[in-house]
């Protein structure tokens, strides 16, 4: 009977024991504003599962797109606070915090997109996270492409001078009104959801973002010319929050950044190749996309308004990008 009873409650206690290793799965909450239909929401997806398999179980994580924990000032506050663990933000969004960090949102600081890549594989983009760390707490891991902004319009814009007097709508955002300003356009902020109509109503001339916006929001049926500017080179952050990474061991620090470094990559990867294929899509809706632009030129009129105007980075930071080309 004795021997009975400790086996029975060496069973009891074997069961409590499973029932507690099971419930002491940490869940981490990955915040962003994209819709489901995206392919950043798709890849925050993809890395939830996987971290789940790579950890045995011992961390799961729940994925919040459009908004669901608020707008993208909520969600970097949110890492503070705690309420949520990982983000998708923008460079510039970044930049408020850490000034330098915005430099990758600004026109025409890459060349190329591979000068972008080059940019986050390298020293100076770790010593910039680790500089907004220091500032904010929390660690950027890597960067996701977000796509190459062109400018929009009824009429061909190829070189510098036509863009002169052109009234075309920005975010409202310093950065983004540098490039009209230094080619002497007319930069006009307007919310991004009445875009369409302003642009359907010639309230502006033009607008520009990237190929799959100007494809999601349909900026395409009421704008003829779809001009490869590649004037910002767009990304977003993922930001991983310090009560969050203070507290992973080592370990699972290595493992959350190798799963999030390779949902980015994944994820550019496909937003590149949708790039390519939108050219021979708008071609086929009727539209003009015009590859006879003159980047050089549209270039060095943005250098020349930088020469002349105090940019928010120290000059070595300008200068160490650019040797990434």
């Amino acid at each position: 009977m004795k021997l009975r009873h400790l086996l029975g409650f060496a069973g009891v206690a074997t069961a409590m024991l499973f029932t507690s290793t099971v419930s002491a799965a940490e869940t981490l909450k990955f915040a962003h504003v994209y819709e489901t239909s995206q392919p950043y929401h798709k890849w925050a997806l993809w890395a939830a599962d996987e971290l789940k398999k790579r950890s045995g179980g011992n961390f799961e994580m729940e994925v919040f797109p459009a908004s669901t924990l608020g707008k993208e000032v909520d969600i970097n506050e949110g890492l503070s606070l705690g309420t949520v663990d990982i983000i998708y933000t923008g460079f510039q969004f970044a930049g408020r915090s850490y000034g330098p960090m915005g430099i990758s949102g600004y026109p025409y600081v890459y060349a190329t997109v591979q000068h972008w890549k080059n940019f986050i594989a390298s020293d100076l983009f770790k010593e910039m996270s680790a500089s907004f760390t220091k500032v904010t707490g929390h660690m950027p891991l890597t960067a996701t492409y977000y796509g190459q902004r062109h400018v929009t319009s009824k009429k061909p814009i190829s070189k510098p001078a036509d863009m002169k007097d052109l009234k075309i709508r920005v975010p409202n955002a310093p950065a983004y009104t540098i490039f009209p300003n230094a080619t002497g356009a007319n930069p006009t902020p307007i919310a991004f959801a009445e875009v369409y109509l302003a642009l359907q109503q010639g309230v502006v001339d033009a607008q520009e973002n990237p190929m799959p916006t100007i494809q999601a929001k349909k900026f395409y049926e009421v704008q003829k010319y779809i001009n490869l500017t590649g004037h910002i080179t767009d990304s977003l952050l993922t930001i991983v929050g310090g009560p969050l990474w203070n507290r992973l061991s080592a370990d699972d620090q290595k493992m959350l950044n190798a799963i999030l470094v390779e949902a980015s990559q994944k994820c550019t990867a496909e937003i590149e190749q949708k790039e390519k294929d939108l050219v021979a899509w708008f071609e086929k809706q009727g539209n003009i996309v015009n590859k006879d632009v003159d980047v050089d030129a549209m270039q060095a009129a943005t250098a020349v308004f930088y020469s002349n105007n105090k940019m928010p980075w120290p000059p070595e930071i300008w200068d160490r990008l650019q040797a990434l080309k």
